[in-house]
């Protein structure tokens, strides 16, 4: 039993390390493809098996680092107060979730772009991040009356959150991250305002 705790912590250990390690290079470089898993085991100080036991593959690790820096917001998302906690009114809670995507992007760009370009099937829309923030943002909308399709809306407003789109506005167009997070709000409103539907009718 002792030998068994100490592997436990050994391998709680490891897995620390490794991550520790992988958030450190990630923020140095600015291409995530640069980093291999041997860096990532050398820079740790473990072999690369550990690496591939504690995390399958690359983009396992990803997974793993992506989840660890998004942690304070989930428990924002979870248990914390408005307006990104429950109990926020829809709309101003749809905002504030696309605001903190929007926000954690930003913050977080180069390892945001690798974990959408490593989804499952090769597909972002299939990786069980993105599946989580559209499920999440789908049942906040259906609490808002007279929207119709909360499906598809919240994939077309997390469209606006891609990584990929987020670092060319910011990067290549150069444009303020005040001004993108004012951008996305008044592009939010703009779905969520009342107003003519498919099939004619109106929202009151």
């Amino acid at each position: 039993m002792p030998e068994r705790q100490s592997s436990r912590k050994d391998a709680i250990r490891n897995r620390e390390a490794v991550l520790a390690a992988a958030d450190a290079l990630f923020s140095r470089r600015a291409s995530p493809e640069d980093i291999t898993m041997a860096d990532v085991a050398a820079a740790a100080g473990v072999g690369k098996g550990t690496l591939f036991r504690a995390f399958g593959d690359r983009a396992g690790l990803l997974r793993a680092l992506y989840e660890a820096r998004l942690e304070p917001v989930r428990e924002a998302v979870e248990t914390g107060p408005p307006p990104l906690g429950p109990g926020t009114p829809p709309q101003d809670r749809v905002r504030a979730l696309l605001d903190a995507v929007l926000c954690f992007k930003l913050d977080n760009g180069p390892l945001a772009l690798a974990l959408e370009d490593s989804g499952s099937d090769s597909s972002p829309y299939r990786a069980d991040h993105y599946e989580r923030w559209h499920g999440l943002l789908r049942a906040v909308l259906e609490q808002i009356p007279g929207l119709t399709d909360s499906d598809f809306t919240a994939h077309a407003l997390l469209a606006a959150t891609r990584a990929d789109l987020v670092e060319h506005l910011a990067g290549e167009r150069g444009i303020p991250r005040e001004r993108m997070r004012e951008q996305l709000a008044g592009f939010v409103a703009k779905v969520l305002a009342p107003g003519p539907r498919p099939g004619g009718t109106v929202e009151e």
